[in-house]
């Protein structure tokens, strides 16, 4: 039987009982309609999946006991950072749930030169703290104890400027791209994969790219919406290079 797994910002330890956090009691008492002395997971982000039992369900709190630890390895081999153009409505939700799911390490918004959603500095840190809490529910689904981190909403040039000298791979999704998936070569520190939003990338994009040492990544001979390239492109890398 499938085992419910709630994710928690909460400092976890053995043989403590803590009230879970407002949306997950809910899930779990209104929702789940569970029951005390039932079993359940939590996890924090830690590498370790807790399992707790439910000791009390009032009208206000649900309080579980902490029983016992197991740390979980099933991170990706491959540490993959997906640089996205922000796309409209919930193709963005979509892009970070099914990213996170496919093992991605790292998810960066970006404002392109063809980027048709705006957001002032309230709605930005909304929707960020709208996308982590996606990001942490595909972990709940996926078995993931390792949240990915969702960085805020920038501009691509600002992301451009702040990278490292590390190796990682520098991957940027053009139908131009002659790269295909099997041809990439990874060192340790991964890679680091852009997509455009709807309408793709602009040519002051791709030429900042470039400057940067972005190597053009092909897919096919298809044109693939935004939310659904990223993902064919990170479900590729994993087949070829991850754990796939």
């Amino acid at each position: 039987m499938r085992t419910t797994r709630i994710h928690v910002e909460q400092l976890l330890a053995l043989a403590t009982e803590l009230a879970l956090p407002a949306q997950a009691a809910e899930h779990v008492a209104r929702v789940l309609r569970m029951n005390t002395g039932d079993a359940l997971t939590v996890f924090n982000g830690d590498g370790f999946d807790y399992t707790a039992t439910l000791v009390n369900i009032g009208k206000r709190d649900v309080v579980i006991r902490v029983d016992s630890r197991e740390e979980i390895a099933n991170e990706s081999p491959l540490r993959l950072t997906l640089a996205q153009g922000v796309a409209r409505g919930e193709k963005m939700d979509l892009i970070v749930q099914k990213a996170t799911e496919l093992g991605v390490s790292r998810i960066v918004p970006l404002f392109t030169e063809r980027s048709e959603v705006k957001l002032d500095a309230a709605r930005a840190e909304k929707r960020l703290q709208h996308w982590r809490a996606v990001a942490a529910s595909a972990c709940e689904q996926s078995g993931r104890v390792h949240i990915p981190e969702v960085m805020p909403a920038q501009a691509l040039q600002n992301w451009l400027e702040s990278l490292g000298g590390d190796d990682a791979q520098r991957l940027a999704l053009l139908p131009e791209g002659t790269l295909r998936a099997r041809e990439v070569q990874f060192g340790a520190a991964g890679g680091l994969l852009v997509v455009g939003p709807e309408g793709g990338l602009g040519h002051r994009d791709v030429a900042a790219l470039h400057q940067a040492g972005f190597r053009g990544l092909r897919l096919g001979p298809r044109i693939l919406r935004t939310e659904t390239a990223g993902l064919a492109a990170l479900a590729a890398l994993q087949a070829t290079h991850g754990d796939f």
